[in-house]
This record gives C-alpha cells, structure tokens and sequence, in this order.
C-alpha cells in the first residue's frame, strides 16, 4: 500500500508497482490539482454537513482532456477526510468511499476556459446539495471560484466563515460587528452575487476558529439564511 500511495504522490517507487493507465510523468503532471481536487473535497463535505450520497466530479477546460482518476481520488480523499482522519489516503479512498455508499459522477466540460483548467465538486447528501469550484493561477496558488454558483475569488485559508443571505444594505455590517463582539478578528472578506438585491455569498477568512455559539448568533442575524464554519 506504501508503495502505490508512493506512485500516486508522484514519489519514487520503492519497487515496482503496476498501475494501469497511470504513470510517475501523468502524476507529476496533475499533482497540483490533486491538491486542488482534495481541498474542494474537504470544503465541500464540510459545507453539505451530514452524510454524502453523490460526489459530481466536474473537470473543466483543459482539465477535461487530462486522466481524471488521481483528481477524483484526491476529491475523495478530501471529502472523507473530516471523518476518518488520517485513516483515509490515496489507497482506500475510493474503497471507503464505496463503503459508504457514495456514489460518484465524473463529467468533462471543455468549452469552459474561464481558467486554463478548473474543478467543480457537487456534493449531496442528507443535508442538501452544496458545490464548490477551484482553479490554480499562474503562479499555482489555489482559488475558490464559485460556492453554489455564486462568483467569488478567494484563496482556501485555515479558518473560514460561509454565509448565504439577502443581499441588502447593513448585513456586512452587522456580521462585522458580531464577530468582532466575540473578538473574532477577520482576514479577508469577499462577497459574490448574481443579482443585484437577490442573495449572496459571504466568505470570511479568521485568524482564529470560530467560539462555540456564535455560528447560532449569526443565524439570528435578520436576512441571513445559512452559515457555516470551515477548518482547512
């Protein structure tokens, strides 16, 4: 198992191992969107809550025409990793993915070039359905580009706040003020739409984790229809 966990990170093997359709230069080549791929994954388990029936696997752009498997397992791999830890890797992904009754959909777009590629993750579960949508820059630095459709440009952090409200004057605000009246010091902020007045999305980087109780708080905050903390 170590040395097909070897292979798959794109690290010497120890001997050799027979991986069909997968090579050390294909690895190579997709590393860093695996880590793309397992970070969407770990969000967006997060985001869904509950447990997850279907994973949509979306690959974009140039992405499209590259070998899906180490990005759908890295995806996995995220996606389990809030709940088995250090227990889930490259190996077993998908073989506790199944386990669990997840069920997964890969599909290529390749007239999406807002990026030269990008990765979409669609979660549903017991709780909804949440998507999520990342791209690498230049410089291969890891954006989120959309949470649930809505256009937003933030790089993954440590801590994160995700709120979904009416897009109306003073909910900024008094998001600011209640964070900042449980000491909560904020990052970076950023807020994405469709429509002018319709809802939007907010998402916060911390400095810290969020104190128990004040996700209860914000839900209390008139025009605000969903919230959730994030630990990356």
């Amino acid at each position: 198992a170590e040395q097909i966990r070897d292979v798959l990170l794109g690290l010497p093997a120890r001997s050799a191992v027979n991986i069909p359709g997968l090579s050390p230069n294909v690895i190579e080549k997709l590393r860093p969107y695996m880590e793309l791929a397992e970070t969407l994954g770990n969000l967006v388990a997060q985001l869904a809550g509950g447990r997850i029936e279907l994973l949509d696997v979306r690959l974009q752009g140039e992405l499209a025409t590259n070998e899906s498997q180490p990005l759908v397992v890295a995806a996995l791999k995220g996606l389990l990793s809030q709940a088995l830890r250090e227990r889930v890797n490259y190996v077993n992904a998908s073989i506790e993915a199944k386990e669990r009754g997840i069920r997964v959909i890969e599909t290529r777009d390749a007239s999406m070039r807002d990026y030269s590629g990008s990765l979409d993750l669609s979660a549903t579960g017991s709780m909804g359905k949440h998507s999520v949508t990342g791209a690498l820059l230049n410089d291969g630095e890891i954006y989120i580009t959309s949470i649930d459709e809505f256009p937003i440009n933030v790089p993954p952090t440590h801590y994160m706040l995700f709120t979904l409200h009416r897009d109306m004057p003073g909910i900024i605000g008094k998001i600011g003020s209640l964070l900042g009246s449980f000491n909560v010091n904020i990052a970076s902020m950023q807020v994405g739409r469709k429509i002018v007045r319709g809802d939007a999305v907010m998402v916060l980087s911390l400095d810290d984790p969020l104190p128990e109780g004040v996700l209860t708080e914000i839900m209390k905050v008139p025009g605000i229809r969903d919230a959730h903390t994030v630990t990356l």
